[in-house]
Parts: C-alpha cells; sequence; structure tokens
C-alpha cells in the first residue's frame, strides 16, 4: 500500500482533512470556530497551525490557523492544498479604511493589493490577487442575510503592524478605493490562483488602520460579535451548494 504524503510543518498526512477548509490566524480561534462543528476533532498542533476537522450541517470542514504574516501563513495554505483542500476562506481581522465601516463592520475581499513581500518570490510582479468570483459571491450572499454592516471590495495586504521610520501609504490606498488592510490574504489568493483551488476572504473590523496603535483595541464586545458573524457565514458559504 502506497504511504500518504506527510504534510511536515501543519504535521497531517494528505487526505486527512476536508476538501472545504476555513483559515484564520489565531489558534484559539480555530478552536473557537471548530466548537461550532459536530463531531470536532483537533488533528495536529504544531507552532501557529492548528487543525481541527469536523461537520457543519452536513458538510465536513477543516479549520486550520496560520498564524501572522504572508510567510508562515503561505507553508500553511500550500500544505493545505498539498493535503486536499480545494475551497479555503480565511477568516479575520482588519483595520478599515473608511468611516462607513467603523469597528464592528464586515468587508468580503473580492481582491487584495499585494504590498507584502511573500508573493513577489512565487510570481511575477503584474499577477494580480483575486479571490474565486464563485466563493466570494456565495460569502457575499450570506452576509447579506446577517444583521450586519458591510461592504465587499479591495483590502490592502501588509507586512507591517506596529508602524517605525517609513509611513505606510494608508490614505493613498485609501483615495484609490480600498477599503482596509490586514497581512495575509494576497498569500492566500496568489497560491490559491497558482494551484488552482477557490479561495475567498472576509474580515471583522477592529479599528482604524492609520489611527495611533496605542488606542488599538481589538477584544471589544462589538469586533467580537462581528468575529462570530463572519464565522458563520464562512461555514455557511462553504456548505452553500
Amino acid at each position: 500500500m502506497e504511504e500518504k504524503v506527510f504534510l511536515p510543518n501543519i504535521k497531517v498526512h494528505a487526505g486527512e482533512i476536508a476538501s472545504k477548509v476555513i483559515v484564520c490566524g489565531d489558534p484559539g480561534r480555530a478552536k473557537q470556530i471548530a466548537e461550532l462543528l459536530d463531531d470536532a476533532q483537533e488533528l495536529s498542533f504544531a507552532r501557529e497551525y492548528r487543525i481541527f476537522n469536523g461537520v457543519y450541517r452536513g458538510t465536513k470542514v477543516t479549520i486550520a490557523s496560520h498564524g501572522v504574516g504572508c510567510p508562515g501563513a503561505a507553508v500553511c495554505f500550500e500544505e493545505l492544498i498539498k493535503a486536499g483542500a480545494k475551497e479555503i476562506i480565511r477568516v479575520g481581522t482588519a483595520g478599515s479604511y473608511v468611516e462607513e465601516l467603523p469597528p464592528g463592520s464586515l468587508i468580503v475581499a473580492d481582491s487584495a493589493v499585494r504590498e507584502d513581500g511573500l508573493t513577489y518570490q512565487l510570481v511575477p510582479r503584474g499577477m494580480p490577487a483575486v479571490g474565486d468570483l464563485s466563493l466570494v459571491q456565495k460569502v457575499e450572499k450570506n452576509a447579506a442575510t446577517k444583521d450586519i454592516r458591510f461592504k465587499r471590495g479591495t483590502i490592502v495586504t501588509l507586512d507591517v503592524f506596529y508602524s517605525g521610520a517609513v509611513t505606510f501609504p494608508h490614505m493613498e490606498y485609501k483615495a484609490a478605493g480600498a477599503l482596509g488592510a490586514e497581512m495575509e490574504l494576497a498569500s492566500l489568493y496568489i497560491i490559491a490562483r497558482m494551484r488552482g483551488v477557490a479561495a475567498a476572504g472576509i474580515f471583522a473590523l477592529d479599528g482604524y488602520a492609520f489611527a495611533d496603535m496605542n488606542d488599538y483595541n481589538p477584544h471589544t464586545e462589538v469586533v467580537g460579535k462581528a468575529v462570530e458573524a463572519e464565522i458563520t457565514i464562512a461555514l455557511e458559504a462553504l456548505c452553500d451548494d
């Protein structure tokens, strides 16, 4: 019998996960999502990569955490695809660029600006980071059924969380029409398109991207409710066949 391929970083074997996957940054949030599943089982927990299998409304689903930033997340995305992922939805938090999307709102991201470093070592500079249209539309459709403010559009993926000597051009991207900023989606969209799988992203807004980080507090009740809403939206979108 042929031995199944072992994925060394997420520490699962090919074929052990579902074809439908939700990814998030925080291993604790992966557990939070898994608690909404029937028959949830933790497969592995290595570094920032925590993997659960379970069933949501009769559909097999895998939940995986990928940590912070594109390089580590890319390792997770690549190995999930090698393990059998065909549809991946990222649920995360982001900073808003627009007043009409205050903390507690959602962004359904159909595309991402490549302000990271990782994707430039994977594909040519002109390759756009875009989600799968059908899967993004499923996320948007399910978001529209909830009593929560949201908008579909472009989000910026960057590597910087705390600012340094160089000022990041948040205001320029806002003027160009971007809705907010986060740290991993561009890598998911590039890798998913390159490997031939579907990907989408939805984000709970936990502040304003260009605000003073001394005032940053992602642990408010309104943000928590938005995170709960996006998790339900993503699960429903994966099961919307």
